[in-house]
């Protein structure tokens, strides 16, 4: 596959589409998912542009993960979660929908299940202090 340049990963780190960040360096970015399947699903991607983890330069790895064990750590602190479930898709076949490396963040709450992806929108003021909540508790 072919990455695109306007999937709207791409748009959000070219400063083309907004999204509420949580935390960024110079490989990485981490932001809330607005279409939450838990409360303070996150996303991090790397900068550099690949499709998914097939096509991704194995350097990226090390930022990436490296990113997503802190975010993931602030998560379920800031949420005051019992755990962390973390995911990644590669291809249509597999859940993928936006066809940019990234990897999901979801504070989990036992007894609490999963929302389904429905493709709606949460209330931007509900992830806006979802926000608040994981950067206070992301350490430097």
């Amino acid at each position: 596959m072919i990455y695109d340049q306007n999937n709207i990963f791409a748009k959000i780190l070219r400063g083309e589409m907004p999204c509420e960040k949580l935390y960024e360096d110079d490989h990485t970015l981490a932001f809330m998912d607005i279409m939450p399947q838990a409360d303070g699903h996150c996303l991090v991607i790397p900068k550099n542009p690949s499709t998914g983890l097939m096509d991704a330069d194995p350097q990226v790895f090390a930022s990436l993960f490296s990113t997503v064990q802190k975010i993931a750590r602030a998560a379920q602190d800031g949420m005051q979660a019992d755990g962390v479930t973390i995911m990644q898709f590669n291809g249509a076949a597999a859940g993928q929908t936006v066809f940019h490396l990234h990897v999901h963040i979801l504070p989990r709450k036992d007894g609490v299940p999963l929302k389904a992806h429905s493709g709606q929108m949460e209330k931007s003021e509900i992830i806006k202090a979802n926000a608040e909540k994981i950067r206070s508790a992301i350490s430097s």
